[in-house]
């Protein structure tokens, strides 16, 4: 990286992130050339392009989307939105209303079926369609509390964005066919799930409105993890890492509702609740990478490996 003030915007953002000194090592060889390409596909396309970045809890995304987004709106002149599939989920109460007509599994974010698609659909058009002075209010989702911000607290993205970066762990998942729903792949599906009702009601998800929102995609990125262990692992580490920053983890063995009604999980919590997602993710680590545009290996210490872009 030759230019300066490019220099300094990746050590504050290392710094800012709590990131090791040698990721700025990552961002030469790993996201840059993924900023090359996303301009090349602006170019080719000469018109506002949605890339989405798909990949497991822990791997990364929010900070490479952050990167993404920095590196482009302020090295590129390129104007760059970004939001993620957690920031459209339904709202609890809209959550607990799934789970009474459906399944009660559905009071747990995180699986399709528990997001609004159609806000994330319309963010897209308005990002895409604004005018220079026209704003789009940019959804968020505040997970200690478990629950959507109120509009009125969204951040605002002014004029049209000409790179929209949308990430999540099930972005551009591919519905199952319905002999793999038979049999429950753990405890949660066994024991809560019996009859298939909650993973079948997932599985349609994907093959409606969902399949919509993902073919917005223009270039979809996928950081693949090791393993469903890493999987596991990193999202305990995220708990920890909330519980810290909004210093009310609970205590060993505690329900994981801390002061001030704030809701972080402990690690038997955290267990169950990645069982929610274990299904579709053991499909898109299955059967993705030979689709992903670029492809990003994640190490089992979270580095990440070159970006490979697959030939059309």
């Amino acid at each position: 990286m030759s230019d300066r003030s490019l220099e300094q915007t990746i050590k504050a953002l290392i710094q800012q992130e709590g990131l090791p000194e040698t990721y700025a090592r990552t961002v030469e060889q790993t996201i840059l050339p993924l900023v090359d390409h996303i301009l090349a596909l602006h170019d080719a396309e000469k018109r506002p392009v949605v890339v989405g970045l798909h990949g497991a809890q822990g791997t990364g995304k929010s900070t490479l989307t952050l990167f993404l987004r920095e590196i482009l709106v302020r090295h590129r002149s390129c104007p760059t939105a970004s939001f993620s599939l957690d920031d459209i989920y339904l709202t609890r109460a809209e959550r607990q209303g799934l789970a009474e007509r459906v399944h009660p599994l559905f009071k747990t974010r995180g699986v399709p079926g528990t997001h609004d698609v159609s806000l994330g659909q319309r963010i897209l058009a308005q990002l895409r369609s604004a005018g220079p002075d026209d704003s789009t209010p940019i959804p968020s989702f505040d997970k200690s509390r478990d629950d959507r911000v109120p509009p009125d607290a969204w951040p605002v993205f002014s004029g049209r964005a000409e790179v929209i970066l949308v990430e999540g762990w099930c972005l551009d998942a591919r519905p199952e066919d319905a002999e793999a729903l038979r049999s429950p792949i753990n405890r949660l599906e066994a024991d809560e799930d019996p009859h298939g009702t909650w993973r079948t009601y997932v599985n349609e998800q994907l093959k409606g409105e969902y399949r919509n929102f993902f073919g917005q995609i223009d270039c979809l990125v996928m950081l693949k993890a090791p393993s469903m262990k890493c999987v596991l692992e990193w999202r305990s580490l995220q708990e920890k890492k909330l519980a810290r920053k909004t210093r009310s983890a609970p205590e060993e063995g505690e329900v994981g509702t801390g002061a001030q009604g704030l809701r972080i999980m402990n690690d038997d919590e955290v267990g169950r609740f990645v069982m929610h997602y274990e299904r579709v993710t053991r499909a898109c680590l299955a059967e993705m990478p030979g689709r992903a545009d670029v492809l990003i290996n994640v190490a089992e210490d979270h580095s990440l490996g070159l970006p490979q872009f697959r030939a059309d």
